[in-house]
């Protein structure tokens, strides 16, 4: 390989000779440097293509961490939100068992119940025999530490009280209705006694002679109640009772009530206790506004001073 070299300055021109070794280096400067040139150039591309990648991913998992974040937040705020309405229940609930005990209690004292008998406060007997085809978890019934178990005790107890709520309130409709046909009390709302069962002086004709009932002296229009719930057998006329009003009560007891100035309840009504059947007044054999009241078992005359005394139970 030669290389010809020409001077501008003379018309000399020079030849150089080269051997295989210098043409080899000179080719390899030659090519090389474009290589290097251009491999380092595709390096430094390459590595900033890696870089934005890298940032991205980074990029990325940053964005999932906040929004991991915000979730976990929101249900920290839920899970706190649902406990203070899940306590806000359970102090509701508790308030409600305090008060239908506090119910239950005056309930019961009201009604002359037995404290031992019906005691609202504590878990009413129940029982049966187990079904051996159902099985129960010893350990669910023992977390009352739990929340949700806590709620479904209260609620148990809340059951319990309603079930108690009506035993107390069939007891109570059982004692009204015995009470309401237990002959008890007086016939009039005022008044006082003027005459007693028995033996006594005629006021027309001064002789002795029997008195079947009790008299009650009062106030012309004043009321006349029945003393037990009946139905009514007779409102009418009879003779020497005047304006007369009958009851036909339970276990064989009927009573009588005369000398009315009206007669309230009409033939055939169911009275309850205590209801205004007649007003007061002087028909028939009498001296003065009074009702006579008798009554009668089994048919027979009795004296009313035994019921008269009595109390309602």
């Amino acid at each position: 390989m030669k290389l010809i070299f020409i001077s501008k300055r003379s018309d000399r021109v020079r030849t150089l000779s080269l051997n295989s070794w210098a043409r080899i280096l000179l080719s390899t400067a030659v090519l090389g440097i474009p290589v290097a040139a251009g491999t380092l150039l595709g390096l430094k591309m390459a590595d900033g293509r890696w870089q934005q990648l890298f940032e991205d991913h980074i990029a990325e998992m940053q964005n999932e961490i906040n929004v991991s974040r915000e979730q976990l937040q929101s249900d920290r705020h839920q899970v706190t939100n649902s406990l203070s309405m899940m306590t806000a229940k359970l102090a509701q609930m508790r308030a409600s068992v305090v008060r239908l005990d506090a119910l239950g209690e005056q309930l019961t004292e009201i009604s002359g119940i037995d404290g031992d008998e019906f005691d609202f406060s504590s878990t009413p007997g129940l029982g049966g025999p187990l079904d051996q085809s159902q099985s129960f978890s010893r350990g669910a019934l023992s977390r009352q530490t739990d929340l949700s178990a806590l709620m479904s005790s209260i609620d148990q107890s809340l059951s319990q009280r309603e079930v108690q709520l009506k035993l107390l309130r069939s007891t109570l409709s059982d004692k009204h209705l015995i009470n309401d046909r237990r002959l008890a009390g007086r016939p009039i709302a005022r008044g006082w006694m003027s005459s007693a069962y028995g033996m006594r002086t005629d006021p027309f004709n001064g002789e002795q002679r029997w008195h079947g009932g009790v008299d009650f002296a009062g106030k012309r229009g004043s009321d006349i109640i029945s003393v037990a719930a009946g139905v009514i057998t007779w409102s009418g006329e009879k003779s020497g009772y005047g304006k007369m009003v009958e009851v036909n009560h339970s276990d064989g007891y009927v009573t009588r009530y005369a000398h009315n100035q009206e007669n309230v309840a009409q033939l055939g009504t169911v009275v309850k206790k205590g209801d205004v059947i007649a007003k007061m007044g002087s028909s028939g054999r009498s001296t003065g506004p009074h009702v006579h009241f008798e009554v009668f078992k089994n048919g027979r005359v009795v004296d009313p001073a035994t019921y008269i005394r009595r109390t309602s139970r």
